[in-house]
């Protein structure tokens, strides 16, 4: 068998067909498995993280001025008691969601922003009869 090998002289239309069929098993394999996409699937993919990254980042500011307000726990105890459907409109009257310099919200960003806020515990009140906290002196 080796000898057979050895001595085995391939042709110039062999080469050829041997050669067109492993690129087309190799672009075949890399579309399929190989996570490859053409190029509307990568600038869709490309504007749907723009969109989902400038969605995240309203949000994330909403829910920091959200906690950085006046009455924090008692909004929030507000923005909980409302009906699903109803928090994301909650949110944007507030007016915690419109980014500065924007005169209308990030679209999508209040329902975000609202989720993000119903899963953060209500803070506790001050206890009153605590002992503050000894001072270092150094």
């Amino acid at each position: 068998m080796s000898s057979k090998w050895n001595e085995f002289q391939p042709s110039k239309s062999l080469w050829f067909w041997s050669c067109a069929g492993s690129a087309v098993a190799t672009v075949i394999v890399g579309f399929t498995l190989g996570g490859w996409v053409g190029g509307g699937t990568a600038a869709k993919m490309a504007s749907d993280a723009r969109s989902e990254g400038r969605i995240q980042l309203a949000a994330d500011v909403c829910v920091a001025r959200f906690k950085g307000s006046d009455g924090f726990a008692m909004q929030l105890a507000d923005l909980k008691k409302e009906d699903s459907w109803k928090q994301d409109d909650f949110v944007a009257a507030g007016g915690w969601v419109t980014l500065a310099g924007l005169d209308d919200p990030v679209a999508g960003s209040a329902k975000l922003c609202a989720e993000m806020l119903t899963k953060i515990d209500a803070p506790t009140a001050f206890d009153a009869t605590a002992k503050p906290a000894a001072k270092i002196s150094g």
